[in-house]
C-alpha cells in the first residue's frame, strides 16, 4: 500500500488526458478537481457511470454496489473510478474521457426566482445567476446543490447553454423525495429569493458532436430534465438528425411537459415523440402507449446498431435499456450515453 502523500500520475486513453492523483483520495475526485471531464453520476460506487478499464498500474478499491461493478467485470479489468485509489501511476481506458474542452467547476450562489408546482411530486424551479457570473455548461450536465452540512444534492440542468444569453439561469426540475432533507424543504419552504449554494458543471453526459447517427431520447420521470436541454441544444444548432424521444411516466398527469414538447414537434420536423404511460387508471382514459419505456424502444427497433440512446431516469430504467439494448438490438458500445438519477436512498440501498 502506497502512503498517504504519495502522488501518481494517472493516462487516460485514448484520449491521453493525464492528471495527478493523491493516494488518499479517489481516481474520479482527481479528476474533478484538474478538470478532467471522466463520466460519473453518483460519485458513491452505486450508479457504475465511471466504469473504465485498467491498462496498467496498481490499485484498490473500496467497496460499491455490485449492479456498479460485478465481480466478472472487475476480473475483465473494470474498475470504478470514484472508488478506485492509486497505489501507482495507472493507465486507464475511457472513450468517454473528452479532450481538454471541458468548463471549469465552479462555486456560486443562485437566487430562487420562479418555483411552478407542475404535477403533485414536482417543481419547476428557476434560478438567478449571479452578474457576471458567465457560467458554462454542456447540455446534459448537472449541478449540485450545496446544504449547509456539506452534503449535496445533484439536479440536471434542464435549458440549454444558448439560453444563458438572452435570460441567465438555470431550469431545475425537483422531483419530491418523501423523507429526502432537500425536496422536504423545497416542497414545503422554499420560497422566491431564497439564496442557495451550487457546484458545477458536472457529469459527461452531452452529445456527441461529431455524430450524425439517429438519436433515441429515453427519458422516465425527471430524467426529463437533462433531455430537455438536448433537445434545446438540436434545434438551436439546427441539427439534421433525427430523434425520437420516448418519455415514461406512471401516469399521464405525470407528462408534466407534455405541451412543450407538442411545441417542439411543430418546430423541429427530425423530432417524434412517444410518451409511455405504465400505470394509468381506467379515469385517465389513456389511450396511447402503456408498458415500460425501454420496452416501448424495444418494441419500435428491430435494429439500434446505426443509432446513439441517450437515457435518463431512474437506474433500473437506465440498466435495463442498456442490457436490452446492446445485448439485443445491435447498439455498438459506447453509443449508450447515460445520466441515473440516484435518490440519497437509492445510494443506501447500492
Amino acid at each position: 500500500m502506497s502512503v498517504p502523500d504519495s502522488v501518481f500520475q494517472v493516462t487516460v486513453l485514448p484520449s491521453g488526458r493525464r492528471f495527478e492523483v493523491h493516494a488518499d483520495e479517489t481516481v474520479l475526485a482527481a479528476a474533478i478537481r484538474q478538470n478532467v471531464a471522466m463520466p460519473y453520476g453518483c460519485k458513491d460506487g452505486a450508479c457504475g457511470s465511471c466504469k473504465c478499464r485498467m491498462v496498467s498500474g496498481q490499485m484498490h478499491m473500496r467497496a460499491h454496489s455490485s449492479q456498479a461493478l460485478g465481480a466478472q467485470e472487475a476480473q475483465q479489468g473494470l474498475v470504478l473510478a470514484c472508488s478506485t485509489f492509486a497505489e501507482s501511476d495507472l493507465v486507464l481506458y475511457s472513450e468517454q474521457v473528452t479532450d481538454a474542452d471541458s468548463f471549469p467547476v465552479r462555486k456560486f450562489p443562485v437566487r430562487v426566482n420562479a418555483l411552478q408546482r407542475v404535477t403533485e411530486d414536482v417543481i419547476i424551479a428557476r434560478m438567478g445567476l449571479p452578474n457576471g457570473a458567465n457560467f458554462g455548461y454542456f447540455a446534459g450536465q448537472y449541478v449540485e446543490f450545496i446544504l449547509r452540512d456539506g452534503s449535496r444534492r445533484a439536479y440536471s440542468i434542464a435549458n440549454a447553454p444558448h439560453t444563458q444569453e438572452a435570460a441567465p439561469g438555470l431550469e431545475l426540475h425537483l422531483r419530491h423525495t418523501p423523507g429526502g432533507r432537500f425536496t422536504d424543504h423545497a416542497f414545503s419552504a422554499m420560497k422566491e429569493k431564497d439564496i442557495l449554494r451550487i457546484e458545477g458543471p458536472f457529469g459527461s453526459f452531452r452529445l456527441q458532436e461529431d455524430s450524425d447517427k439517429p438519436i433515441v431520447l429515453l427519458a422516465s420521470g425527471t430524467g426529463l430534465a437533462p433531455i430537455k436541454a438536448l433537445i434545446e441544444h438540436l434545434q438551436f444548432t439546427e441539427s439534421r438528425r433525427p430523434a425520437t424521444l420516448y418519455w415514461g411516466v406512471r401516469r399521464p398527469r405525470d407528462l408534466y411537459l407534455d405541451a412543450w414538447v407538442r411545441e417542439q414537434l411543430a418546430q423541429m420536423p427530425r423530432l417524434a415523440y412517444v410518451p409511455v404511460v405504465s400505470d394509468a387508471l381506467p379515469e385517465d382514459a389513456w389511450s396511447g402507449r402503456a408498458g415500460l419505456v425501454h420496452q416501448a424502444v424495444l418494441d419500435d427497433f428491430a435494429d439500434l446498431s446505426g443509432h446513439e440512446v441517450y437515457a435518463c431516469g431512474s437506474p433500473l430504467m437506465v440498466e435495463a435499456a442498456r442490457a436490452s439494448f446492446e445485448g439485443g438490438r445491435g447498439l455498438p458500445e459506447g453509443a449508450f450515453l447515460a445520466d441515473a438519477f440516484l435518490t440519497e436512498a437509492d445510494k443506501q440501498r447500492g
